[in-house]
């Protein structure tokens, strides 16, 4: 459930369109949760919205993965010839 707080501060509204049988299945999907369509609504998109976020902000891989990639970050940074020669050129914004 959304924390109290969130609740106090509701002063921005979202308005959506919805085709009659969205409408007709999230109706009743709030009836069975005894809650309003609008609650209902806010409650998923909100929980939804999180996981999203989450999952981009977030990396998970397995320990041995993790490992791996730590490993890399720490070895020394190769010599790639072409980056070196690339860097040494002047750039557009040198002008």
């Amino acid at each position: 459930m959304l924390g109290k707080e969130i609740e106090e501060q509701k002063t921005s509204q979202i308005h959506i369109r919805v085709s009659r049988h969205q409408k007709e299945v999230i109706e009743q999907a709030a009836k069975i949760k005894h809650t309003s369509v609008s609650d209902f609504v806010l409650e998923n998109a909100y929980q939804v919205a999180n996981r999203v976020i989450s999952e981009t902000n977030n990396v998970v891989m397995p320990a041995q993965q993790w490992e791996a990639f730590c490993q890399a970050l720490d070895s020394p940074a190769k010599k790639i010839p072409a980056l070196v020669e690339l860097f040494n050129r002047p750039s557009v914004f040198d002008e």
